[in-house]
């Protein structure tokens, strides 16, 4: 594995605020999902969001990628309002920002190395030369550079989460997206597959804010855990402290049932 962070991404590590989200709330008829929610993220910061099912974690990442709009309050990504924001505005957000998902949305009709190569190509306008230089060595980074050519389907679970990953971070986007990226795997592919992302998180400067139930991966990589419930952050802090010695009776219940 190669693990030279300008070879895969280009974010700005100076500490300044990257991502911040102000008094946002998410409706979906008449449940509220996010409820006057104010948080930041920090560039080069890897920040966890725990918590129950539906209690609003996998909306920001969601919001964050305008893939649905908040119904009221700002977001700001690397100073710019996404939110509100006109749609020429909305598109150079997005550049800053690559998203994997639970599943793996390859496109099946491309083979490995053209599904990293599309949207750089088409996006960020690179060459199909420069474009596929730097997918190869990011199937080096993840463990797949003998894959190029095959198809997606003809890959397992596992190594098709790793082109996922490889996939965004083509891109070079300031802050990667991680919702729940094991939860569609078979149990002995996880592990591969969060050594992975361990070692991204390690060897590069992105920023990288996670949605996961693996509590131990959670605990290894990130630098702040945001502890969500009915739409709110309940509690924050560094994993050692969150996950050691909560303050929320919420938390520790959570916890309780997890580890």
């Amino acid at each position: 594995m190669t693990s030279d962070p300008d070879a895969h991404t280009n974010p700005p590590v100076d500490g300044s605020e990257l991502i911040r989200f102000e008094q946002v709330t998410k409706r979906f008829g008449d449940n509220t999902v996010l409820d006057r929610l104010d948080f930041s993220v920090d560039s080069g910061r890897h920040v966890t969001l725990i918590g129950p099912s539906g209690s609003g974690k996998t909306t920001i990442l969601r919001l964050l990628m305008t893939l649905t709009r908040p119904d009221e309050g700002t977001i700001t990504v690397a100073g710019e309002r996404l939110h509100p924001a006109g749609e020429k505005q909305t598109r150079e957000i997005r550049k800053k920002i690559g998203m994997v998902f639970q599943q793996f949305n390859l496109f099946p009709n491309m083979s490995v190395l053209r599904n990293l190569t599309e949207a750089p190509v088409t996006v960020l306008g690179l060459s199909r030369d420069e474009a596929e230089a730097r997918a190869r060595e990011l199937l080096d980074l993840v463990g797949l550079a003998d894959k190029c050519d095959m198809r997606p389907t003809r890959l397992s679970g596992g190594q098709q989460q790793r082109v996922a990953i490889a996939r965004a971070l083509a891109m070079r986007p300031q802050v990667l997206l991680l919702d729940e990226v094991t939860s569609a795997l078979d149990p002995e592919l996880v592990a591969g597959v969060l050594d992975l992302l361990r070692d991204i998180a390690r060897s590069t400067d992105i920023t990288m804010l996670c949605v996961t139930h693996e509590m131990n991966f959670a605990r290894d990589i990130s630098d702040q855990v945001l502890m969500f419930d009915e739409g709110r952050v309940i509690e924050s802090g560094p994993p050692e402290k969150l996950f050691g010695d909560p303050d929320h009776a919420r938390t520790r219940e959570f916890l309780g049932a997890l580890l």
